[in-house]
């Protein structure tokens, strides 16, 4: 893709956030007289909603907003549209409808009602190759930060269950990935065919035994917790490579299950934080 690369979350292996710099000179790719106010509040804006959310990676979830926002850069979408798409996730806080348009504007605002409603199954009009230079139409728009969240969403996909993994990726290569094709976004139609067809060709049979033992493991936690943890573990499980760190990885939980199993039925006021 073209613009500058953006740093990732900081974790344990050192990464690092991205930044609302990074994202800036993505843009100016493009749109070379971009004023960074409109950037710089929108990254602000999202920051404040989403501080302390995590996702299944453990990554805070402005990493997401903020890869998503970078993709539509690198798609060449005119500084609004990578403020909407900065914001795309702003429906699952406490931030209310309305703050939106008074910061932003109506366009932002209509555009981030639209994305959670577009249809899989867009007009035409959606996916019709943008003449380079000119404005994209609204429906293109809505498109492009779909196509980005998707992207991102396939990027960390091994945190999710097999059969959501599987689901996705077909759906991905079935409407994702053509869409992405028809309004010209080539790049992004192949990292999504590519991510999604590795999802559908990997072997079931070498998670079996492990992912069998994982299961049976999360019959000794309360009933109530058992689908939450088999689901991290298993998307635990799916992120190592080989056989030999699933199966250390497969040791670890069973060393651990027993003492979370006590401290998951501990009374509320007794339990501690994991």
């Amino acid at each position: 893709m073209n613009g500058a690369r953006l740093r990732t979350w900081r974790s344990r292996r050192g990464d690092r956030c991205p930044s609302c710099d990074d994202l800036l000179a993505s843009v100016r790719v493009h749109h070379p007289a971009a004023d960074p106010v409109l950037l710089q509040r929108a990254y602000a804006e999202a920051a404040r909603w989403h501080q302390g959310h995590l996702r299944r990676s453990g990554a805070p979830v402005l990493t997401h907003c903020v890869t998503v926002a970078a993709i539509v850069a690198n798609c060449g979408m005119p500084p609004d549209v990578v403020c909407a798409a900065l914001l795309h996730d702003l429906e699952d806080t406490a931030c209310p409808p309305e703050r939106i348009a008074e910061l932003f504007g109506p366009y932002i605002a209509d555009l981030l009602r639209a994305i959670p409603a577009a249809p899989l199954d867009l007009s035409p009009s959606a996916a019709t190759r943008e003449v380079p230079g000119s404005a994209p139409s609204f429906e293109a728009a809505v498109l492009a930060i779909r196509l980005a969240d998707r992207l991102h969403n396939m990027r960390t996909i091994a945190f999710l269950s097999q059969a959501t993994r599987h689901r996705k990726a077909r759906e991905t290569v079935d409407v994702f990935a053509p869409l992405a094709h028809a309004a010209g976004l080539d790049h992004v139609s192949r990292e999504l065919h590519d991510l999604a067809s590795a999802v559908l060709r990997s072997p079931v049979a070498s998670y079996a035994v492990t992912g069998r033992t994982l299961a049976l493991l999360a019959l000794l936690l309360p009933s109530r917790q058992r689908s939450r943890w088999q689901e991290e573990w298993t998307a635990e499980l799916a992120a190592h490579p080989t056989r030999r760190t699933r199966a250390r990885y497969t040791l670890r939980v069973l060393w651990h299950t027993p003492r979370l199993s006590v401290t998951l039925r501990r009374p509320v006021g007794k339990e501690q934080a994991w």
